[in-house]
């Protein structure tokens, strides 16, 4: 075990009315609070783009070698924090903000159909919500830029990657409040992943 852990974070670019995307507000907040002292959290934003999203997401894995890759996406309509246990290969036909979806409709040409996080998100889950943090628990990404990383993380990471849908309603949409829940929820499944490794 190194001395420091690397922990990368994302959030999402500027999407249809979201000028600054919460997402990136919030990974930005995470970067100011950190994961602890033994980890070192890298964020970067990710373009509401299918080819450079992929692009990224590959040199995290290639470059940076992190323990950990944490997702952040914004959940349209929804209040709670919602944490994502899997991510899809297929399915994509949504157009991305340069108008393009991807050719075959996947992330990776010849991949398994779904991939799961190592992390048991419903355990943390379940913690979270008897401590009383609205969080929910979904195996459904949305087939969008969100799954998409998601999928390409948990596929160049060998599974190390989560992925958290924030809220565009609620009492959680200011970073303020939202920064210390997906801190707490981030460490949970740190912890968890030590427990495996």
């Amino acid at each position: 075990m190194s001395e420091s852990d690397i922990v990368v974070v994302t959030g999402f670019g500027p999407f249809r009315q979201f000028l600054v995307n919460p997402s990136w507000t919030a990974a930005q907040g995470l970067k100011s609070v950190g994961l602890g002292k033994r980890t070192d959290v890298y964020i970067k934003e990710l373009p509401v783009s299918y080819v450079r999203t992929r692009q990224i997401i590959a040199d995290i894995w290639k470059t940076l070698h992190p323990k950990f890759a944490v997702h952040l996406g914004l959940a349209r309509g929804s209040s709670a924090i919602t944490l994502e246990q899997t991510g899809k290969n297929s399915g994509y036909r949504d157009k991305d903000v340069c108008g393009v979806c991807p050719e075959s409709h996947c992330c990776v040409k010849g991949g398994p159909e779904k991939l799961d996080s190592v992390i048991n998100m419903r355990v943390v889950c379940k913690e979270f919500k008897q401590a009383g943090i609205d969080v929910a628990y979904s195996r459904d990404a949305g087939r969008y830029l969100c799954d998409f990383a998601y999928y390409c993380s948990l596929y160049g990471g060998e599974g190390r990657a989560g992925l958290i849908h924030v809220p565009s309603s609620g009492s959680l949409t200011s970073a303020d409040r939202l920064v210390p829940p997906l801190q707490a929820l981030i460490q949970a499944m740190l912890d968890q992943l030590e427990g495996t490794a």
